[in-house]
């Protein structure tokens, strides 16, 4: 694809995505020159707040970022993993560790077998979540701060972080507003054009434009590939309320059905974030907001409405051109996706180009291209899962999802769990999964929205008493344990020490 090594890399956008990306690849790749275009006209649609435990270990074991300094800055509060207040149980936790992919020594099922009646501590971060606290005690009264965690950030510190070490590692920030592109007469970008008459030659692209996709979508001209046959949501209200002095921080993100979709409610230290995204089929904005304010009393009277739509373009890598975050594709929040997305996408391209010496092939780029195409529908359909699921609202929108929710590559895995029950085995009816949540995340809402499976297993006495005792043992170690607002005074302290910082 490349008759010369890769250069000079000009990343358009510099939120999140885009900052991520000219990161990646200067940490990684220190031999590329590395510059953001930054346009005033791509702003930030504010759901990315919520993450997945990959985005840690992206900041820190991958890129190698200081623990202490990006607390500092970017102040994250810890996130464990969703509660969900859906379904027939009215509520079940998704904890970021192995709840029901899990058999333990002394029982004779797996885990997910046990959890017909009760679901709940199962595991120490479950037992955490459900208790409210963020991490064990050590036996020095330290918080063990486990790596299954992810974070609760606010976009503007996280940017600002990012640009700020981005900047550090020598990446170059052009302010300017992108006008237009020159191509090649065989087909790659030469160039991008700003207003002010400026033009920005480079090899490679990375097209962090969000939405706009102001490369691969407009230049390129590539095709769209919508998932509104299986996730029928395309709005949200967005509106958030500064916490007040008693209020917990909750370490989880929460996710609970409304009318015509779901909310999220995202915990900061200072604020609360909160969204309700909905279908404008079943329900008007003014309706959603009116929903969302009558649910929500300290939300603001004028609620943002934000549009979106669901999909992503056939591939993400065109030419010499790599769309990442909302450039190259979008799902609603509802498992935190689109950093995780970002950081696995960027993980896999770095990789690639380093392998290829910074001359990447045609069989490279088509390999990437399938890579992030299935993650894309993988995530898809895990996310139709929620829906098709939830047999509790009885609601012309929820109705609809239980009746016309498409599962793509996941009705293999549906009929083989409603014939066997929560079994290791169903790992083997998954397409391959390009993404974080594996077999545990299916279990996870299979069990927690009580779909029946044919093979039932009643414990008899012993087994059943072995399990009781687990779950009372995480209980009382969760108990036990430090909040969010605790742990926070912990790692503020002048002595405090993370593992792992240079």
């Amino acid at each position: 694809m490349s008759a010369k090594p890769i250069q000079d890399v000009l990343v358009l956008g510099a939120g999140s995505a885009g900052l991520l990306a000219a990161l990646s690849l200067k940490r990684k790749l220190p031999m590329l020159n590395v510059r953001i275009v930054r346009s005033p006209d791509i702003g930030v649609i504010g759901v990315g707040e919520g993450t997945t435990p990959n985005f840690p270990q992206h900041l820190f074991d991958y890129l190698g970022l200081n623990r202490k300094a990006f607390h500092t800055l970017a102040e994250p509060t810890w996130k464990l993993g969703i509660r969900f207040l859906w379904g027939v149980r009215g509520r079940f936790d998704y904890s970021f560790d192995q709840q029901l992919d899990h058999t333990a020594p002394d029982l004779r099922m797996p885990n997910g077998y046990y959890c017909d009646d009760e679901f709940r501590c199962t595991s120490l971060p479950s037992a955490l979540m459900w208790h409210g606290k963020a991490f064990a005690k050590q036996e020095n009264g330290c918080p063990d701060i486990e790596g299954w965690h992810a974070f609760h950030i606010e976009n503007e510190k996280l940017v600002s972080v990012l640009e700020q070490v981005a900047r550090e590692c020598g990446v170059e920030i052009i302010d300017g507003r992108v006008t237009g592109a020159e191509r090649l007469p065989e087909g790659p970008i030469a160039a991008v054009t700003l207003e002010d008459g400026q033009r920005l030659a480079a090899d490679f692209f990375i097209d962090c434009s969000g939405f706009r996709s102001e490369l691969l979508g407009k230049v390129l001209e590539e095709p769209y590939q919508s998932f509104s046959d299986a996730l029928f949501c395309d709005r949200a209200v967005v509106g958030g309320w500064d916490r007040g002095p008693d209020e917990p921080i909750l370490p989880y993100t929460t996710a609970e059905q409304m009318d015509a979709g779901w909310a999220w409610q995202i915990e900061h230290e200072h604020h609360v974030n909160r969204g309700y995204v909905y279908s404008s089929s079943f329900i008007s904005d003014e309706q959603a907001a009116e929903e969302f304010r009558r649910k929500n009393p300290k939300a603001p009277a004028s609620p943002r409405i934000v549009k979106f739509r669901s999909g992503c373009y056939r591939r993400q890598w065109a030419e010499n051109v790599v769309a990442i975050g909302n450039a190259g594709g979008f799902v609603e929040p509802l498992e935190a996706t689109a950093l995780m997305i970002v950081c696995g996408n960027l993980q896999s391209l770095v990789e690639m180009l380093n392998r290829s010496r910074l001359m990447p092939t045609p069989g490279l780029r088509d390999l990437f291209n399938e890579l992030t195409g299935r993650g894309w529908t993988d995530i898809r359909d895990f996310l139709a899962l929620h829906y098709k699921l939830n047999a509790a609202p009885q609601t012309p929108f929820w109705d609809h999802c239980r009746a016309e929710t498409k599962l793509g590559n996941l009705t293999a895995l549906l009929d083989f769990y409603e014939e066997n029950g929560p079994n290791g085995f169903c790992r083997y009816r998954l397409s391959g999964m390009q993404n974080d949540f594996g077999l545990e995340g299916h279990l996870v809402m299979l069990v927690g929205n009580k779909h029946p499976y044919r093979a039932r297993y009643t414990p008899p006495p012993d087994d059943l008493a072995r399990w009781e005792a687990r779950r009372q043992h995480f209980s009382a170690q969760a108990q036990a344990g430090l909040d969010v607002k605790d742990t926070l005074a912990f790692i503020r302290h002048p002595g405090w020490q993370w593992h792992g910082d240079a």
